[in-house]
């Protein structure tokens, strides 16, 4: 059903094009101001919508910065939230927002990370307030490839290597048709690429799409599972403690394959499962729902995400009676060290 939807809009691919080109030309040729900010900026962004794993690169990044004793802090749009504006979320102790007046991930990273975090959907605003407020020498702007209004001192691109596997598919064709926001000739512009490939084995980059790589510096990047944490106490346990067990599984992501082949891969049933859209911000009646399902199936556990759980924590009340827990995954990359220099080497 989606790749007719796609199909029927392929016409507006032309239109999405030129706007792209023309508001990057205003860029480049100084038509469109980039303000720089009193901090240095990290931007973490992709080349497509969704599922490439930038909140795990954000967490990979920040700790980097805060073993460095660089005082950092995060700046989002904070995607699906229902407040607008500017909004300082947290001071790296407190969290001043509910979840969803912030968005799932702004909210889950300055809830692991325990650094300032801010969402706004002017960039250039947010960066400046965020600043006065946390007092910070850095900040990691999360999903920025394309706000081009705030310079950045380093650009990051990520890359999901399954879907630069889909050479000549549907999916590298820009939005509506496609996946992708820009093409990639946009490359140019990222200081690196990291190569995420999740939980799958390295593959070479195709032929017909390695141009644009050359030159730049390359990162493969890697998840690893840390383990499973009960959403209410924040217990930990060793996967290993979940295998052979039925569990519900609930998720509201962009890419769920990931999630589900860890499972998979680690024996844990996952026949009963609901999945929702990215960014899903749940009711009492949607609860209510998994509630139902977790006693109709008579599964152990409910499972999720870490970025799901932080929603669910809302609901406490709610799922009481109900052992409900999160996988938490960590991105990892190859080549740390020089990756961790290229981050440090913009404060020298």
């Amino acid at each position: 059903m989606l790749n007719i939807i796609r199909i029927i809009a392929s016409p507006l691919v032309f239109v999405y094009s030129l706007i792209v080109k023309l508001r990057n030309y205003f860029f480049d040729s100084g038509i469109f101001r980039i303000e720089k900010v009193a901090a240095k900026v990290i931007s973490i962004g992709n080349l497509t919508v969704g599922g490439s794993g930038k909140t795990p690169a954000v967490i990979y990044t920040a700790n980097i910065l805060k073993n460095k004793n660089i005082k950092t802090g995060v700046l989002s749009r904070g995607y699906r939230r229902s407040s607008k504006g500017y909004l300082f979320v947290s001071d790296g102790q407190n969290i001043f927002s509910k979840v969803n007046e912030c968005g799932d991930e702004i909210y889950f990273v300055a809830d692991e990370l325990k650094i300032p975090a801010a969402v706004s959907e002017r960039r250039v605003e947010g960066a400046k307030k965020l600043i006065k407020d946390a007092k910070i020498d850095s900040i990691i702007l999360d999903d920025g490839f394309q706000h081009r209004w705030l310079y950045r001192d380093l650009d990051i691109l990520l890359i999901d290597q399954h879907f630069l596997t889909k050479v000549g598919q549907i999916e590298q064709n820009l939005l509506p048709l496609g996946m992708m926001r820009e093409t990639f000739d946009s490359l140019d512009r990222a200081d690196a690429v990291i190569l995420n490939r999740k939980f799958s084995e390295k593959k070479a980059i195709p032929e017909k799409v390695k141009k644009h790589f050359e030159g730049k510096k390359i990162f493969n990047g890697y998840y690893t599972t840390v383990g499973i944490f009960d959403v209410k106490t924040h217990h930990f346990y060793d996967i290993k403690e979940f295998q052979g067990q039925k569990s519900l599984v609930v998720c509201g992501i962009a890419k769920p394959y990931s999630f589900l082949s860890i499972l998979e891969k680690n024996k844990i049933d996952f026949t009963n499962k609901m999945l929702f859209p990215d960014h899903k911000n749940y009711s009492l009646k949607e609860v209510q729902e998994i509630r139902k399902k977790f006693y109709k199936t008579n599964a152990y556990s409910v499972l999720t995400t870490q970025k799901d759980a932080v929603k669910f924590m809302n609901f406490a009340k709610e799922l009481d009676d109900i052992d409900i827990y999160y996988l938490k995954i960590e991105l990892n990359i190859e080549e740390s060290e020089e990756f961790e220099k290229l981050l440090t080497d913009i404060f020298n």
